[in-house]
């Protein structure tokens, strides 16, 4: 039970309210005072009864105006807040007294140290953190603030240092202790990045692996090009990211960005939305290249685009301008146009699939983004990456990455590629159950076999079953590019004749 009273401050009017609960056997718990005019009350709960007879005798005690009940105590609000703003910081962070001992400690710092509460409690600091003397910089005549590199074993931090004054009764100020908080490096690295410039260009693209950085090198000469770009990858590979990041290391990083999904445009409304639409000689509807005009249009999956689609865009490519739906008018727009494709375009064009003047119009320059599975030095830099991004933006502590899931990482198949981690670190993180470590069974990751695909852990059959399955799985994807019997069964070391025989079987034909 919370009282909040309204009153003039004078002398002794605690005690005349203290005299009050006294009669009704209450015993304070707590007390708060302000000096806006209000005390503060807490108390166990009474009954309905007693309280409706205790207010009108508080309100009956010299100074006060008027008595309510509250749902918190000053001081109760001001404790929760400090500990919901110490457990949602990324940083590790503590407070420690005048002998360096440590008196608050947040849930980052103890995933730091790998200890629990308990355990670091009223113990001196410079037990975990070397590199640095919190008794001695305590002890020193004129305490002032600091910042300094130290480390918690082979990890190295940057280490800031408050020190915490009290006011005494002669407006002096009392040494209390200090806060210290600590930085890692990358994420020191990134605050300087984001204050030195707002042109990410390729500071968000993460490489480790060989592969990747030739990839960056590659991507980042393209950049500086006006010509039409090709990315190609599988999906969930960072295509978007890279024509982003193309965008904004180029000359035309001051104007739009325009991303279309054009497996999400229905045949019926990709011409209008890209082009935009005349009636009657009145624009309707401006379309997405004048929208992105001097910027960039990125063109994601250019394989789902419709025929119709196709020619206008290879018009524009060529010319430099096309026609509103429904317009006689020729307009010109001044874009560069980067697509991407998880499809092979080139085995699309022999298919009669998709147009061949466009591809080599599209393909002027190109890059190809490596899967996960061809970047494994890159996992765990990359899940550490999205550990700090999402538990920085669901107000969640950071948590260690467990033995056994980086094993887990490092082995998975990763058909999904950096949005399938990304989003199974997300998942993670969103339903995080207070434990200290990622684990292989918060991440939720469905079953996998590279070229077999998902598979449940009940699986039913044989081995002669699931063997069959790969081998027609096999099969399917190599027929396209070897098109006849005799090229892939050189392909695969066996005779024509078996190949000939195992296509049937799996009802496997060449496409028209």
């Amino acid at each position: 039970m919370r009282l909040e009273v309204s009153c003039q401050d004078r002398v002794g009017l605690a005690k005349d309210i203290l005299v009050v609960l006294e009669k009704y056997g209450i015993n304070l718990i707590a007390i708060d005072a302000s000096n806006l005019g209000f005390l503060y009350l807490q108390f166990a709960e009474i009954s309905f009864e007693t309280l409706s007879a205790l207010m009108p005798q508080i309100r009956k005690v010299e100074s006060v105006y008027d008595v309510r009940t509250v749902a918190f105590m000053p001081s109760e609000q001001e404790h929760y807040a400090l500990k919901t703003l110490l457990r949602t910081l990324p940083d590790s962070v503590f407070s420690i007294d005048v002998k360096g001992r440590i008196r608050i400690v947040n849930e980052s710092a103890l995933m730091t140290l790998g200890m629990a509460e308990h355990e670091v409690m009223d113990e001196s600091l410079n037990h975990w953190v070397q590199g640095f003397s919190f008794g001695r910089w305590l002890s020193e005549p004129q305490v002032l603030a600091q910042a300094t590199r130290v480390n918690i074993g082979p990890n190295e931090y940057l280490a800031e240092m408050l020190p915490i004054y009290l006011p005494d009764e002669n407006d002096k100020s009392i040494l209390a202790g200090a806060v210290v908080s600590l930085k890692s490096p990358a994420r020191v690295g990134k605050q300087f990045n984001a204050l030195q410039s707002q042109t990410k260009g390729f500071e968000n693209v993460l490489a480790i692996s060989d592969k990747m950085k030739e990839v960056l090198k590659q991507a980042r000469r393209m950049a500086q090009l006006d010509a039409p770009l090709l990315i190609t990858g599988e999906t969930g590979t960072g295509k978007e990211l890279m024509a982003r990041a193309c965008h904004d290391a180029s000359m035309r990083r001051e104007h739009p960005f325009v991303a279309i999904n054009c497996a999400a445009l229905p045949d019926s409304a990709a011409e209008e939305e890209l082009f935009g639409f005349v009636r009657d000689g009145v624009i309707v509807k401006r379309g997405l290249f004048e929208e992105a005009k001097g910027g960039t249009v990125f063109l994601d999956e250019i394989a789902e685009m419709s025929k119709a689609a196709q020619v206008k865009l290879l018009r524009l490519l060529t010319e430099g301008s096309f026609r509103r739906i429904g317009g006689d008018d020729e307009v010109r727009v001044d874009v560069r146009i980067i697509c991407s494709s998880q499809k092979n375009l080139a085995e699309l064009c022999q298919l009669g699939e998709f147009r061949e003047d466009l591809y080599y119009r599209i393909h002027v320059l190109s890059f190809h983004m490596p899967s996960l599975r061809e970047r494994r030095v890159d996992i765990i830099p990359l899940t550490e990456m999205f550990l700090e991004h999402y538990s920085q933006q669901l107000s969640s502590p950071m948590r260690r990455i467990s033995a056994q899931c980086r094993d887990h990482l490092l082995t998975y198949a990763w058909p999904g590629n950096v949005r399938q981690l990304k989003n199974a670190v997300f998942r993670a993180v969103s339903m995080w159950d207070g434990s200290t470590e990622l684990t292989v069974e918060q991440l939720k990751l469905p079953s996998y076999a590279e070229g077999f695909g998902y598979f449940d852990h009940q699986f039913d059959g044989s081995l002669d079953d699931a063997m069959k399955q790969f081998e027609a799985s096999l099969l399917r994807r190599l027929y396209p590019a070897y098109p006849s019997t005799r090229q892939l069964a050189k392909k695969l070391g066996v005779s024509h004749t078996a190949i000939a025989n195992k296509l049937r079987e799996y009802k496997i034909s060449k496409k028209r």
